[in-house]
């Protein structure tokens, strides 16, 4: 028996935006969300790559476009949903994903300008769209928001990510904060947490030999950005409508060791 519309594309007729959409865990979740139904606004800086995203969704029957964000410029988040409010007319769902780690090294070895651009990137960039993505899908009655967070906000055991593993932690707590004062508009907000999974960042990371992290993780193997991208459409999706403030670790059972 074929499963109807409605199973196969839930996102049908709903807006989503992914910020860092062009690569990794964002260029998956793109496909994944337009596969599933969904007008998928890309924002992130790089136009080529962008615009290569939007063909894919488009060379398998989606819809995507591309507009141009520095997630760390709150003129560009501001101009870039009301963009989105104007061409679509409302945001059903988000995926505040765009996020930058800085290169190993020990903490008094970091500066100010890494610790800036790390928490204006990761934590700065997230609370500018949650102010922006809450009231918009409250006014057309309700939505869902994902934000990308990490294993590494709740636990680091790997020296020389300070910055970013604090970043992580702040921006969990941030997005658990503003999930229990948007629930009761209809605004359903959840983190995902990645573990060791084979994204740009993470095999640039240089925290050690990646057969040696695969073998220390229970599913001895790394995860797959595609493996992130259906949790994260899940926790977007009706079928998670009564999960809340929730960090879902997407991680091999890292944390379970």
């Amino acid at each position: 028996m074929a499963m109807s519309d409605a199973a196969t594309t839930p996102f049908a007729g709903r807006t989503a935006v992914v910020t860092g959409g062009t690569k990794g865990i964002g260029r998956a979740s793109s496909l994944a969300l337009a596969r599933k139904g969904a007008h998928v606004i890309i924002a992130a800086r790089d136009c080529e790559a962008g615009e290569a995203v939007v063909d894919e969704i488009a060379a398998e029957g989606g819809r995507a476009s591309f507009i141009r964000t520095d997630v760390t410029s709150s003129d560009d988040l501001a101009a870039l949903h009301k963009t989105i409010l104007a061409r679509h007319g409302r945001l059903d769902i988000a995926f505040d994903n765009a996020g930058y780690q800085e290169r190993r090294a020990p903490l008094v070895e970091q500066t100010g300008a890494v610790f800036d651009k790390v928490f204006d990137t990761n934590v700065k960039a997230v609370f500018e769209c949650l102010r922006l993505q809450i009231p918009m899908m409250a006014a057309a009655g309700g939505g869902a928001i994902v934000v990308n967070a990490s294993v590494s906000g709740l636990r680091n055991p790997n020296p020389g990510f300070s910055v970013y593993s604090a970043s992580k932690a702040a921006v969990i707590s941030l997005v658990r904060s503003a999930a229990m004062e948007a629930a009761e508009q209809g605004v359903r907000i959840n983190l995902v947490a990645p573990g060791r999974v084979k994204t740009e960042m993470m095999l640039s990371s240089r925290v050690m030999d990646m057969e040696a992290v695969a073998a220390g993780l229970p599913i001895r193997r790394m995860g797959e950005p595609e493996e992130v991208a259906e949790a994260v459409t899940w926790l977007a999706s009706d079928a998670a409508s009564f999960v809340v403030g929730h960090v879902l670790c997407v991680d091999g059972g890292f944390m379970t060791l």
